[in-house]
């Protein structure tokens, strides 16, 4: 009887699999879609970064506490807790920072651009604590130069020629600006991180 109704609870489970919290994370090689899956009967746990399966547990007898995973080099920590009516409470820690957190630091921290050559749409994020420049996901060497008022980074962007200026801003609570140049047009800004959703 009992093994017959926890059949059909898994069951029921199955049919309905859809993510019970999603989150969008920026990082410096772009935004990542981590989304979780919890079965309030059997304890069933799914964790998936952008579509692929980093943890699946059908069985858990303790339905709550954390899940914790490791994402290039970024730690996730999923937690689930109770809240009255037999429901269950979502929160995601990245780096031990909370999701709200993390997503102001990384704010400070990376600027993206958005861009095209010919057909072909490129991101492009500076990692300001680092120089590091990511160009759809991928790290991409840069030829520093030192020019008056501040500092030029060079590479390429499907093949044409690319540069990031820096500059003083003057003003002490904005500090550093950095510009984007395609071929010598200046590329304007686009927002990094899209809402998060958690049901």
């Amino acid at each position: 009887m009992a093994i017959t109704l926890l059949r059909s609870l898994q069951a029921l489970e199955m049919s309905g699999s859809e993510s019970t919290a999603r989150w969008n994370v920026p990082l410096s090689d772009g935004n990542h879609v981590v989304e979780f899956e919890h079965g309030t009967a059997t304890g069933k746990r799914i964790v998936k970064v952008d579509g692929k399966v980093l943890v699946h547990r059908d069985w858990m007898f303790r339905l709550v506490g954390d899940e914790v995973i490791m994402f290039a080099g970024t730690k996730f920590v999923i937690r689930v807790d109770p809240i009255p009516g037999l429901k269950y409470s979502y929160t995601l820690w990245v780096n031990n920072k909370s999701y709200k957190n993390f997503v102001q630091s990384q704010s400070k921290v990376l600027q993206p651009w958005l861009t095209s050559v010919g057909d072909n749409q490129y991101r492009v994020v500076l990692d300001k604590n680092t120089q590091a420049v990511w160009v759809n996901g991928k790290e991409v060497d840069v030829e520093n130069e030192f020019v008056d008022g501040g500092a030029e980074m060079m590479f390429t962007i499907g093949g044409v020629p690319a540069v990031i200026r820096s500059c003083s801003s003057g003003q002490k609570n904005v500090g550093i600006n950095y510009v984007l140049y395609l071929d010598g047009v200046e590329v304007k800004e686009q927002e990094l991180f899209p809402t998060a959703t958690a049901k």
